[in-house]
């Protein structure tokens, strides 16, 4: 049997033209440090820098990119290892959930997710078959091989991978405690993101429990709007003093608009006094009042200088049964079209010009990168566009995102490439893919002496880490 091989020229172009000279540019980059500021590994992979437990809770559990395809080919969360163990069918032995993986591999295919498995497998782990119901069990031996060795622990991965800096999201109540370790072991390398989304709709369920934590953890009653707002500058201050060097919110509108302090006080008060079985905040009202504090992240944000990640514009949970059952982040997160011009104005009217304050917008509604996004970062110093996210984070619509981009935001205006995964080891597949992306998207423009080479490798580098390191950079 022939043993598994990844292509050198792998997602470069097919024409003979444009290839050697992607190839020209992909080589002069390829190595470069990866800069993964957007990214949802749990820091206590990295303070505890214990084991990976077995492949299956290594590469499928965690990834809703693969589960969720093979849920849409009628496999169940449980049998995959999601859900709460005591729950019916929850399968708890991983070589069984990893068959099940590598028996549904041709549903990936023409996939990122395919893309970035079979870097992982073949360049990371060494495998030399491709995964299938025969494979399985040599795959999974192969990978548990691996990880049994020390050199493939949390810690020593970031330098195989080349992982420069790598932020982890954090709600606004954490205590820090994983990342005051790490500042002292590795100082710089993980950095702490401040996520407040919780706190700032306040009809979801666990809002009062959520703001109690965030009383003690910041020491600030929250009992009032205004004690809510210093608790929040105070969890800012002490992100800030942990490292960090950005917020990221997730919001469904990317309304943010202000409202008027006594206004946005009897919002919270309405809310804090309904409780489960009041009358409570209404839809409306909620909207209202998450917009209205997002200009108020906004505004602390002018402050303290983190840097303002914004991605609107997902329906999560589409399934309520599935997030009652197995918790958020599974799969059934849905883009919707969002409007940016409007919904923006506000804090780029307030902000956008300002040297104190910077977003980065992400979105993954595509028709809006040339109609909205590019133009409004094309003006506003305080605004970049983010990469492709999410659903849009494969190779032609990446490609897609610098056609419609580019010619009216440039390069300078983008934050370079963002990975945004849970799934630690697909960090190098993901920057990879972009990085290969990148070089076929310049060197046609190379070939169509719109750009000279050495321009080219420059705006690659410029993608692929400084951009990145610029985009984040401390104030």
């Amino acid at each position: 049997m022939t043993a598994w091989t990844l292509h050198p020229d792998r997602a470069l172009p097919a024409d003979p033209v444009t290839r050697p000279i992607a190839r020209e540019i992909y080589q002069a980059v390829r190595d470069l440090p990866i800069v993964s500021m957007h990214g949802h590994v749990d820091v206590t992979a990295f303070a505890d820098d214990e084991p990976f437990p077995d492949p299956a809770q290594l590469l499928v559990v965690p990834d809703h990119y693969l589960t969720r395809m093979l849920v849409s080919q009628g496999a169940q969360l449980p049998e995959l290892g999601v859900g709460p163990a005591d729950g019916p069918g929850f399968e708890s032995d991983p070589r069984e959930i990893f068959r099940r993986f590598c028996a549904g591999w041709k549903h990936f295919r023409g996939t990122p997710t395919r893309y970035w498995m079979e870097h992982e497998l073949v360049e990371i782990f060494g495998v030399t078959v491709r995964p299938s119901a025969e494979t399985a069990d040599q795959v999974y031996d192969q990978v548990a091989e691996c990880i049994a060795d020390p050199s493939f622990r949390p810690r020593a991965l970031l330098d195989r991978f080349g992982i420069e800096t790598i932020g982890t999201t954090d709600p606004a109540w954490s205590t820090l405690a994983e990342h005051a370790r790490l500042a002292a072991d590795l100082p710089g390398r993980v950095l702490p993101t401040f996520r407040p989304d919780p706190l700032l709709h306040p009809a979801r369920p666990t809002w009062l429990g959520d703001l109690e934590r965030l009383a003690t953890a910041s020491g600030i009653a929250t009992t009032t709007y205004a004690g809510f707002l210093e608790a929040l500058r105070e969890r800012r201050a002490a992100f800030v003093a942990a490292g960090g060097l950005a917020t990221d919110h997730g919001h469904f509108s990317a309304d943010t608009t202000p409202l008027p302090d006594d206004v946005a006080r009897a919002l919270f008060e309405k809310a804090l006094t309904g409780g489960p079985d009041g009358p409570g905040i209404t839809a409306a009202e909620e909207a209202a009042f998450s917009a209205h504090m997002l200009f108020q992240m906004a505004a602390m944000a002018a402050d303290d200088g983190l840097v303002m990640q914004f991605h609107p514009g997902v329906l999560r949970d589409h399934d309520p049964a599935v997030a009652t059952t197995f918790g958020p982040d599974k799969g059934y997160d849905i883009p919707v079209v969002t409007e940016f011009a409007h919904g923006l104005r506000p804090v780029l009217e307030a902000f956008g010009n300002s040297e104190s304050f910077r977003m980065i917008a992400f979105t993954v509604d595509e028709d809006v990168y040339s109609r909205e996004l590019a133009p409004l970062a094309g003006v506003y110093p305080a605004l970049r566009l983010g990469a492709p996210w999410w659903f849009l984070d494969a190779p032609d619509a990446m490609r897609r995102f610098r056609e419609s981009a580019t010619e009216t935001a440039g390069f300078s205006n983008m934050s370079g490439f963002v990975d945004d995964t849970r799934a630690f080891c697909s960090i190098p597949a993901r920057h990879d893919l972009a990085r290969r992306v990148d070089a076929g998207y310049l060197a046609r423009l190379v070939a169509e002496h719109r750009l000279d080479l050495d321009e080219a490798v420059d705006t690659a580098a410029d993608l692929a880490y400084h951009l990145p390191k610029l985009a984040y950079a401390a104030r």
